[in-house]
Formats: structure tokens, sequence, C-alpha cells
């Protein structure tokens, strides 16, 4: 337990990655947003309005993700850490990252709740099928959506340090072409209908378990693939 708490702070010598740098986007995405409202609502248009900028700093954790094993990994072999101690701390890391950072959203979107949008009725946190089911779903599907985002790049680097750059090639080439066929098959059972309608049927809560069902799959096999992966 000492040596995976050891990798943590490993992975927070360079907070800029883990702490830094997602607070920055975040308020620069939320600054101009609110500059964006500010426009719209000096233009005489009632609201209210929604925006994605808060996705952002969701989607920086794909970096985070791919930098946590290319730029620690190798360090932390020449430190005779094992690399399951590395990858638990790695997870531990981004777990850790995901719950401060779900928490800021649902903090602001209380905030954009008791300002009726920042006076301007204008959201960036508080997106409205994600808070349907109460704030503590919203704080879930953050914290499940970093996590993912996060699995998604420490898995491709695995993979890159494992099987080189041609691998990672073919196997995102194979994903795209079985995404596409996918698409084919429900376009010729003329099934888009029935697709949309499961999506909104899981809402913010279902589609948030299962996005924590592909980060397990994910994660295990980034485990299996890192356990032969050269630094």
């Amino acid at each position: 337990m000492n040596r995976t708490l050891n990798v943590i702070r490993l992975q927070l010598v360079n907070r800029q990655t883990y702490v830094w740098v997602p607070l920055i986007v975040l308020t620069g995405a939320f600054v101009v947003t609110l500059a964006i409202y500010a426009l719209l609502s000096s233009s005489g248009l009632p609201g209210p309005f929604y925006g994605g900028g808060a996705q952002a700093p969701l989607w920086y954790f794909l970096f985070v993700g791919i930098q946590a094993l290319t730029m620690t990994f190798p360090f932390s072999q020449a430190l005779s850490i094992t690399r399951r101690e590395f990858y638990l701390g790695t997870l531990a890391t981004a777990t850790i990252t995901a719950i401060l950072l779900a928490t800021v959203f649902v903090i602001g979107g209380f905030l954009e709740d008791a300002t009726g949008g920042w006076g301007m009725n204008g959201y960036f946190f508080q997106l409205t099928w994600i808070w349907e089911a109460g704030w503590w779903a919203a704080w879930l599907f953050y914290f499940a959506f970093t996590v993912l985002v996060f699995t998604i790049g420490f898995a491709s680097a695995t993979l890159y340090k494992r099987f080189g750059p041609l691998w990672v090639a073919l196997v995102y080439t194979a994903l795209a072409l079985l995404l596409v066929g996918v698409m084919w098959v429900i376009g010729r059972l003329d099934a888009w209908g029935r697709v949309f309608t499961w999506f909104v049927e899981q809402g913010a809560v279902g589609l948030t378990l299962w996005g924590l069902l592909l980060t397990v799959v994910l994660a295990a096999g980034s485990f299996l693939t890192l356990r032969r992966a050269t630094p």
C-alpha cells in the first residue's frame, strides 16, 4: 500500500498535468461561455442558454491518461516499482482527480441555480438532461466520464508501449470500421428510431453505468497489456 501511495505522489509531482491545466481549461471555457451568454443576453434573447464548453476539461483527461504512462512509467521502473503498483497508483490518482473535478462541477451547478444562471439565464455546469435525476446523478456522470476518458488515454498508451504505433493505428482503424459497420447494419434494419429511443430511455444515469462498465473493461485490458510493456 505504501508503494502504491508513492506512485500517487510520483504522478502528482507534476501538478500541472492533474490539477492546474484542467483548472485553467475549465476556467477559460467558463469565461468564454459567459461572454457568449452576455452577448446573447444583451441582444435581447431571453434564454435559457446552454453550451458545451464544460466538456473541455473532461476531454483533456484523454491526454492526461496518455501522459500518465509515457512520462512516468519508465521512471517508476527505475525506482523498482512493480507494474501492478504503478497501475493501481495511477488509477487511484485519476480517481482522486475525477472526484475533485466532479465536485467542482456540482458546486458550479448549485451556484448557477442560486443565481438564475449567473443573472443571464445561462447554464454552463447545470445541463438539464444530466441534472434531471438530481445532483448525485450529475456528480456520478462527471466522475464516470472523466475516469472513462482517462482510461481510454491510458489504454492507448499501454498499447503503444507494448506493440508500437503500428498496432495502435491498426486497432483504431479496426474500431472505426466496426463503428461504420454497426451504423450500416442499423441503417439497413431501419432501426435508428429504436436506437435513439434506447439512449433516451437510459437517461444520464443509465449511460453513466454503461460508461463505468466500459471503464472496467478498458482498465482490465490495460493491466494485462502493461504487464508486458517495455519502459
